[in-house]
């Protein structure tokens, strides 16, 4: 997966969707720029010097990239707006762009400029802001997520009952194995990762590898909601015919049968969705958050919207420690044993 962000809109969304990111951003370049309507803005003169270009050069990537750069802020102020801003700066000789005579101006947001600062490769200055941009990244999510991204899957409010509501399903999988199927003790271990392999194309040793984790580390405990909610329908469902065929046949089943019923759940229609959406959320989250590519689900791999950085991130979301020790967490987790 190429994370150069001259060549990556992922990449580049994976910076500019993380609001907590920009905020300390913003804090940290002290890129100068106008208050205006709330928020920080550059002209393009500005723009040009920050990046040490010329605005020609920015016109070139204006008209190249214009819904990217216009979708993060940049916008052509006209009438009373242009109007507002020329006389909040009437008096100012550090900005002199805004003519009063133009009949338009395009100014940049900080996101816009953030952006253009990522697609302009004329620039030597634009290359190190994007160098600094990353770590501070990186270090941003690491400090958010407690100091460490292993388990920020964990930070998530529907984590504790899904993996409790997980563990229920696996158990029922694991108790049907070993009354029914006709196999040695290995065959939890064998069985464990070919549902992993039906679900996410890897094995536990293999997405072991891609996270960086320790032998001691669970898998489950650092896979997303929807990862588990699709191998917990995956458990269920090859319990239940488990059961059902061995009872049928009088015997207990032997390995091929329980492949078959595996390759058949791989194609249910009604399990697709669930895969799909659990390899998209997995491939895509692991980038954004872990760093951590799964080069077997690359073509699954999306940005990460907004709403995941507040997820994971912001003010709701908080470890499993907190979680452990909120009434409301518990009382979901006494309704879903009493079930």
């Amino acid at each position: 997966m190429n994370k150069d962000l001259t060549n990556s809109l992922v990449a580049r969304k994976n910076v500019l969707n993380n609001p907590y990111a920009l905020s300390q951003l913003e804090s940290n370049f002290q890129l100068g720029g106008l208050a205006f309507d709330g928020e920080t803005v550059f002209t393009k003169q500005q723009a040009a010097d920050i990046l040490t270009i010329d605005e020609r050069t920015i016109d070139r990537y204006l008209s190249g990239y214009s819904d990217e750069l216009k979708s993060n802020g940049y916008r052509v102020l006209k009438g009373k707006q242009l109007k507002s801003l020329r006389l909040m700066y009437v008096n100012d000789t550090n900005v002199v762009d805004i003519s009063p005579k133009a009949p338009s101006l395009g100014i940049f947001s900080f996101r816009a400029l953030l952006n253009l600062a990522m697609l302009v490769t004329e620039s030597d200055r634009a290359k190190a802001i994007r160098s600094r941009m990353l770590d501070l990244v990186i270090d941003i999510i690491a400090e958010k997520a407690g100091g460490h991204t292993k388990y920020i899957n964990q930070r998530d409010k529907d984590y504790l009952p899904t993996a409790y509501m997980e563990e229920s399903y696996r158990k029922q999988f694991t108790d049907a194995l070993k009354d029914c199927l006709d196999m040695g003790h290995f065959k939890y271990a064998i069985y464990t990762d070919k549902i992993y392999q039906a679900v996410f194309c890897e094995n536990a040793t293999e997405y072991k590898k891609v996270l960086r984790l320790a032998d001691k580390d669970k898998t489950r405990e650092t896979m997303y909601t929807e990862v588990l909610k699709a191998i917990a329908s995956f458990e269920h469902g090859l319990a239940v015919q488990l059961r059902q065929e061995s009872e049928k046949l009088g015997r207990m089943l032997k390995p091929i049968e329980l492949d078959n019923m595996i390759t058949a759940a791989e194609s249910n229609p009604f399990l697709k969705p669930a895969i799909e959406d659990a390899r998209i959320r997995m491939a895509s989250r692991d980038l954004g958050f872990r760093d951590a590519l799964h080069e077997k689900l690359e073509h699954y791999i999306q940005s990460v919207p907004e709403g995941d950085f507040d997820r994971f991130l912001g003010e709701k979301s908080r470890s499993l420690e907190q979680q452990l020790i909120d009434t409301e967490t518990l009382n979901v987790l006494k309704r879903l044993k009493d079930r």
